[in-house]
């Protein structure tokens, strides 16, 4: 019975002794079991193992001294049970500094150390738990902003293909006004030319046969078709009748339209010569007031005022295609997140400086005393592999003293709001700015939190 106690005493003695080592890890005990003799890590010498921890070095790893400063490359193991392990150099132990904050570096010196380990540990937890919280809150917020992303990117194109239609259509319209206003200068030019024609009794028939002309033309277009004359001509004998195609063919010598050259040697003898016809609201040839002209001359001005407002509206229009479809070849990440930015601006004040960024399009810096200055316009993603849209780059902004130009780099950083957080010029006229978003949260595996090693 007395010699298995002895037995168990000599086992149990040999597994405490390796767990009784300072300085060591859980995972370096197994080159600490061995009683008889010490193989230093490197395996460049073997000791006896009572000269472990003996204050004096054996090993020129310092595997021998690790708990302590024996060794000049040694480091001792702060366990710190509640708050995260760590190494120490060796010569800090006991040294009457606390570096572990289980105080166990400082076990033979005269400093006051008290192990801080669990508030230390409750403090990082709780922080990690803050940490986490925003990034689950950060998550749900950027698929909130993925969806409205696709929907807003759909509404563009929609856009987009909306412009382009009303572009078509304009152009047509644009054509047709170029058309109808050569039209009318050609008519403005007929009109004069047959007015200063002859004498007074010529210039006066010709006043006539104009003001008929534009009696008769009722689009305006400087041309008289068959409908017009179907509108505006009647039989005088037939209670009124108004012409049939044929006879309104018949009356225009055979063609379905004729300009004013063609109308006073042909239809303005018709008209003002029979008398089984005459025109609607009066007479076939009846003095009329308006100076055919001046008339002439207001409707030429007339379609050239909307002809520049047709090649207004075409210009804006393509300019809008242009300017979206410049936005839309942006990227905005894999599942457009970065669109909702687009067209925003986030202010910074700091100091006496007030900073500006609007994503995908300039930074800006503006002193209190009202000067602004262009610190780049936007330039491309340039973050790592793995987080390609963590970072941005704006550039080409205005030149420095030192030559060169600004130069921004904006550091996407995850949270539950969207601000521009801080500015900082490292070197001169290159500007690092903090901006946090919940688009740039990434889902990550949920941290163990604060442990220790046993």
């Amino acid at each position: 019975m007395h010699f298995h106690i002895i037995i168990a005493a000599f086992i149990c003695s040999g597994v405490v002794d390796s767990w009784k080592i300072r300085g060591i890890s859980s995972s370096y005990k197994r080159f600490y079991r061995e009683r008889k003799s010490f193989l230093c890590i490197n395996g460049s010498k073997m000791i006896p193992f009572e000269q472990v921890n003996d204050d004096y070095c054996d090993c020129a790893d310092g595997s021998d001294e690790p708990g302590t400063s024996a060794c000049p490359h040694g480091r001792f193991y702060c366990t710190n049970l509640g708050f995260r392990p760590h190494y120490v150099p060796s010569s800090r132990v006991n040294d009457g500094i606390c570096d572990c904050c289980d105080a166990s570096d400082e076990y033979n010196s005269h400093a006051r150390c008290q192990n801080t380990c669990w508030n230390l540990g409750q403090k990082e937890r709780a922080y990690v738990e803050g940490q986490m919280r925003t990034l689950d809150e950060g998550l749900r917020l950027k698929q909130q902003m993925i969806e409205e992303g696709v929907l807003l990117w759909r509404e563009k194109q929609a856009h987009l293909r909306e412009l382009q239609q009303a572009a078509e259509d304009l152009q047509i319209k644009l054509e047709k006004h170029r058309w109808r206003k050569h039209e009318m200068d050609l008519l403005q030019e007929q009109t004069s030319k047959a007015l200063e024609a002859g004498d007074n009794g010529s210039r006066q028939q010709n006043a006539s046969v104009a003001r008929l002309f534009q009696l008769l033309d009722s689009n305006k277009d400087g041309r008289i078709s068959v409908d017009e004359v179907k509108a505006k001509v009647v039989l005088v004998h037939e209670a009124k009748r108004v012409l049939s195609e044929d006879e309104a063919l018949v009356l225009m010598g055979g063609g379905r339209e004729m300009d004013l050259t063609k109308f006073q040697h042909t239809l303005w003898d018709t008209l003002t010569r029979a008398d089984n016809v005459m025109i609607k609201d009066g007479a076939s040839g009846g003095p009329m007031s308006e100076d055919p002209h001046l008339k002439a001359a207001d409707r030429a001005e007339w379609e050239a005022t909307n002809l520049r407002k047709v090649e207004e509206a075409y210009e804006t229009v393509n300019m809008e295609i242009r300017d979206l479809q410049k936005n839309l070849s942006i990227d905005y990440g894999t599942d457009w997140e970065f669109l909702f930015l687009s067209g925003q601006c986030y202010k910074l004040q700091m100091y006496e400086y007030a900073y500006s960024l609007c994503p995908f399009n300039l930074v800006t810096q503006k002193s209190t005393a009202g000067t602004e200055v262009l610190l780049g316009r936007w330039g491309m993603w340039a973050g790592p592999p793995k987080n390609h849209y963590s970072q941005m780059v704006y550039e080409n902004g205005e030149p420095c003293w030192q030559g060169g130009s600004r130069t921004t780099t904006v550091t996407l950083t995850c949270g539950t709001e969207t601000a521009l957080r801080s500015v900082k010029e490292p070197s001169k006229c290159q500007y690092i700015m903090d901006f946090q978003t919940p688009v740039a949260c990434q889902p990550v595996l949920k941290q163990r939190g604060v442990h220790s090693e046993l």
